[in-house]
């Protein structure tokens, strides 16, 4: 067999569709709530500010996300296979990560004009002109796409030994590395902890900004001012949700057992970036 066989979530059968259907059915919910905030970000004039425009291209990258998991494991959940080709695996991984690698990046930069717009507000709109909010999302999808390349590249060099069977319901790179032998994975982990390492920065780099923001909001000297804080709580929801159950999901030991943890945490991720955009909006 060239490609690998996803563990599914029970071996009654009724169960596995009852799950795929579960997922389903979130999997539209949270489609047709990104196409809302998409549709209405682009339509609505009101909403044309860059802060809008980095909310836009935060639900296009969740939609794209749930997209590369969810369907592919309904579509084989009803079909009664788990059985995925090793190009299917290595597109899918591809996304995925570009995808994740792309939200934390555009995490980052609505983070930072948060910060130019409380901080330093007479420069808000120098600093953030279309010109250069188009530029610096196109370094968020440019970042994705580099992420999703390095991580090909490198499962490139992989052999796989024993049986391929991954205990999870999409191609997961952790589970991977589990079924390379000797130490072919090495080249993998040095790219996943170079990844890991800068994905840290970054986060330093939030904190660092929302330090700022904080300590200028209450050094205002009215209370109308100090009510902007609050418009950044929805922001720093979604930035610690995001890192909290990352880290859960990847730093916990890689197990055998079927029960798709990583999967349930990465998927409420995105469904809670969602609603956290439909705060920023409201």
């Amino acid at each position: 067999m060239n490609g690998f066989l996803l563990m599914w979530f029970s071996d009654k059968h009724e169960l596995q569709i009852l799950h795929s259907l579960f997922f389903l059915v979130a999997h539209l919910f949270g489609s047709a709530g990104n196409f809302i905030i998409i549709t209405i970000t682009t339509l609505d004039p009101q909403l044309q500010s860059p802060m809008y425009y980095f909310l836009k291209h935060l639900s296009i990258l969740d939609f794209s996300s749930l997209s590369v998991t969810v369907p592919q494991y309904v579509d084989s959940s009803l079909a009664g296979s788990g059985y995925i080709s090793y190009g299917q695996c290595l597109l899918q991984i591809f996304f995925f990560t570009g995808f994740a690698s792309s939200e934390m990046a555009i995490l980052i930069v609505i983070s930072y004009g948060r910060y130019m717009a409380i901080c330093l507000p007479l420069h808000y709109e120098i600093i953030m002109n279309p010109r250069k909010c188009t530029f610096a999302v196109a370094a968020v999808w440019l970042c994705g796409g580099i992420t999703g390349l390095l991580y090909i590249a490198s499962m490139l060099s992989i052999r796989f030994c024993g049986d391929r069977i991954i205990h999870q319901l999409f191609c997961d790179v952790p589970q991977l590395l589990n079924l390379s032998c000797s130490n072919d994975h090495i080249v993998t982990m040095g790219v996943a902890d170079f990844l890991s390492a800068m994905a840290f920065a970054c986060f330093i780099g939030i904190v660092i900004s929302y330090v700022h923001i904080f300590s200028t909001v209450l050094r205002m000297p009215s209370a109308e001012s100090r009510s902007k804080v609050f418009t950044c709580l929805p922001h720093l929801f979604v930035v610690s949700l995001f890192i909290s159950t990352g880290t859960f999901a990847y730093l916990t030991p890689a197990s055998d057992s079927p029960i798709p943890l990583r999967f349930y945490s990465l998927s409420f991720t995105q469904y809670c970036l969602q609603l956290s955009t439909l705060l920023f909006i409201v």
